[in-house]
């Protein structure tokens, strides 16, 4: 697929829940009580699954499991198990925080998810507990091994930064990953509704004139930029209709938005 300004778009990312076991500051401020998505809104696992194989055949060939957090989704392992399956698909990934990987990390690459990025902004346990609201990054390690033993194509870790891969923690977790032979990716801290955002250190993500993403978030609006607040509801339109719609409506360079949070359009 392209879009109006010769891009291709084959990159689709799908979040499937708004909900997750963190509360981190960048993504859920204390000061702020996070709305979450009425159940009934929610997506459908079958309504995810019809809308990818729709998605692979208009184009899209590799797919992105998001959220919130998407281990926390009741049928994970089934929603991968379908998409996996979809001819054309060249590649199945996901994004998670880690803390329920151990115990998914075999299941899911039997399930047939190809690869996996985990999100680690510190290896210092009480820093840890102060970004993500009291989590244990015991069990983000944990997570990272199961899935290194259960051999994943490839993993990689998603660091949150101020401004620079040389502040502490970022050095920290540059370290671990030197250490366990992992890929790490520096994302500066954005700002949806000022628009801000830089390049991703380390990945292709935050350079408006290569994108080749659409998103679909859980409650099934298609959002041809992160920072934009045009979106097409699939159950409105239909598949095909809220596609084409987001494929048009892809803007040249990414603006500005006060409608999503992070984790409501996925990672």
């Amino acid at each position: 697929m392209k879009d109006n300004y010769g891009r291709t778009i084959d990159y689709l990312r799908i979040s499937l829940t708004d909900r997750c076991n963190l509360r981190c500051f960048y993504c859920m401020p204390e000061n702020r009580e996070p709305h979450f998505i009425p159940h009934e809104r929610i997506l459908s696992s079958r309504e995810i699954i019809d809308f990818a194989r729709i998605a692979v055949d208009m184009g899209i060939r590799k797919i992105r499991l998001t959220g919130g957090e998407p281990l926390l989704r009741k049928e994970v392992l089934f929603i991968v198990d379908e998409l996996s399956s979809i001819k054309g698909l060249q590649d199945l990934s996901m994004t998670t925080n880690g803390i329920l990987l151990g115990e998914f990390a075999y299941k899911l690459a039997s399930a047939g998810l190809q690869r996996v990025n985990v999100s680690l902004d510190t290896t210092d346990p009480d820093r840890y507990k102060q970004i993500t609201g009291g989590g244990d990054v015991e069990k983000v390690f944990d997570g990272i091994q199961s899935a290194k033993e259960a051999g994943f194509s490839r993993i990689k870790i998603n660091c949150v930064i101020n401004e620079s891969s040389s502040e502490t923690d970022a050095r920290g977790v540059r370290e671990f990953a030197d250490k366990e032979g992992i890929e790490v990716r520096f994302i500066r801290r954005m700002d949806m509704e000022k628009g801000l955002f830089w390049a991703v250190e380390g990945g292709k993500g935050g350079i408006c004139h290569i994108c080749n993403r659409l998103r679909l978030t859980c409650d099934g609006d298609i959002k041809p930029c992160l920072f934009s607040d045009l979106a097409f509801n699939i159950r409105e339109l239909g598949i095909h209709k809220a596609i084409e719609s987001a494929l048009a409506g892809k803007p040249p360079f990414g603006g500005k938005t006060n409608k999503c949070t992070f984790n409501h359009i996925g990672g």
